[in-house]
């Protein structure tokens, strides 16, 4: 028996070893799976977001304002500032800027008026008032039911200027930059 036994010992020292226990190496690939899924998914998100805000700038560019000949565009201004003449200078500048303006007293309406002013309109001068807010950056829409083009251009407190014409020409410029890329 005891040659069994010597027999048996020695098969276990030159025998490999079978039992090995592949846990590390599983949890390693695991762990390098999670990491390459991470990256793909990183990858495909950041493309998502570039044709997301590709088209958020072909949309916003189907709202860019196109050049009007001013001598078509009929505007009537309003002053609703406590300032007594403002609407007057405003329609100074704008018909020696070539627009046509039919009306300038102090606001009718009842409604306050907030910021450096608001554009009030229907939708047969939708294309007027985004013109003509080139020259009134920031001013607000207040789209009513009126059937003609005319715009309402209201002068509000935190009115500080019409915009230059080199200002317009610019703004026109990366407008149509914009439209060009899409």
């Amino acid at each position: 028996m005891t040659e069994l036994s010597d027999d048996t010992a020695e098969r276990r020292t030159d025998a490999p070893r079978r039992n090995r226990r592949p846990v590390p190496a599983l949890v390693f690939l695991l762990v390098l799976a999670l990491a390459a899924m991470a990256v793909w998914w990183n990858v495909l998100g950041d493309e998502r977001a570039r044709e997301q805000a590709a088209a958020a700038v072909c949309s916003s560019a189907s709202n860019v304002p196109t050049e009007l000949d001013p001598a078509t565009v009929s505007i009537r201004v309003y002053n609703a500032t406590d300032t007594p003449g403002l609407a007057g200078e405003v329609t100074t500048t704008l018909e020696s800027r070539g627009f046509v303006v039919n009306e300038t007293a102090n606001d009718p309406g009842s409604a306050e008026v907030t910021g450096v002013g608001e554009l009030r309109f229907a939708g047969p001068g939708r294309e007027a008032a985004e013109f003509l807010r080139l020259y009134l950056p920031g001013a607000t829409d207040r789209v009513d039911t009126r059937s003609t083009g005319v715009v309402d251009l209201v002068i509000g407190p935190d009115f500080a200027g019409l915009a230059s014409e080199e200002e317009v020409a610019a703004a026109l410029v990366a407008a149509a930059s914009v439209e060009a890329d899409c």
